[in-house]
């Protein structure tokens, strides 16, 4: 498919160059605000898994700091969430170095979120089809739901988008970010800062 094999790389390229340009002035503020506010560490990076399975470094803005109790454990993502870190967060900005990732080819602006590498061992055959393109920084289970549908609706949508990829699907997606990101929706589950892990579920099931 000519859209899927080449057009979409150079979309990707042309327009993740073009945010980056666009949004530099927030970027910076954004960089400067996280740097005091995170002991000079205003980016984060992690492993994921990309299009096929490939592990690649994500870059993220750094929301939350690293205090931990009296045993050397992390404090709850509650407590660690700093005041700029839940703007960064509300707003999605956070998901902006992501282009440095698209840029690189190992993202796409549209495709499945790239997730944890623990949670690979997790997968049925079905949900491990998202990795079959290359993950987005956004996609259509973000437009639908986001962090407030079960993991499970997460991978249908997931695998939903696989398998109808299209251009227009992608212009869909975009559009529906923008409403997403205007109106702050979907960012946690409901009473929670960040979703529960994927891999935390299956082990209490174990």
């Amino acid at each position: 498919m000519l859209y899927t094999n080449y057009l979409k790389r150079l979309f990707d390229f042309t327009a993740a160059v073009i945010g980056l340009l666009i949004l530099s002035p927030v970027l910076l503020i954004v960089v400067i605000l996280l740097y005091f506010a995170n002991n000079g560490k205003p980016f984060f990076t992690q492993l994921r898994p990309g299009k096929n399975g490939v592990i690649f470094k994500i870059i993220k803005f750094k929301t939350m700091n690293d205090k931990k109790d009296a045993h050397g454990k992390l404090l709850p993502d509650a407590v660690r969430l700093t005041k700029i870190g839940s703007f960064v967060r509300k707003t999605s900005l956070d998901e902006i170095p992501q282009l440095f990732n698209v840029i690189k080819g190992d993202m796409s602006l549209i495709g499945p979120r790239p997730l944890l590498p623990s949670y690979l061992e997790y997968y049925t055959p079905f949900q491990n089809r998202r990795h079959e393109v290359k993950p987005g920084i956004t996609g259509w289970a973000q437009v639908n739901g986001r962090n407030t549908i079960s993991w499970d609706q997460k991978f249908e949508y997931d695998v939903w988008y696989v398998d109808h990829l299209s251009f227009l699907l992608d212009v869909k997606i975009i559009i529906k970010t923008i409403e997403k990101v205007v109106r702050a929706s979907g960012i946690s589950p409901e009473d929670q800062v960040t979703m529960p892990r994927f891999d935390d579920l299956h082990k209490k099931n174990i």
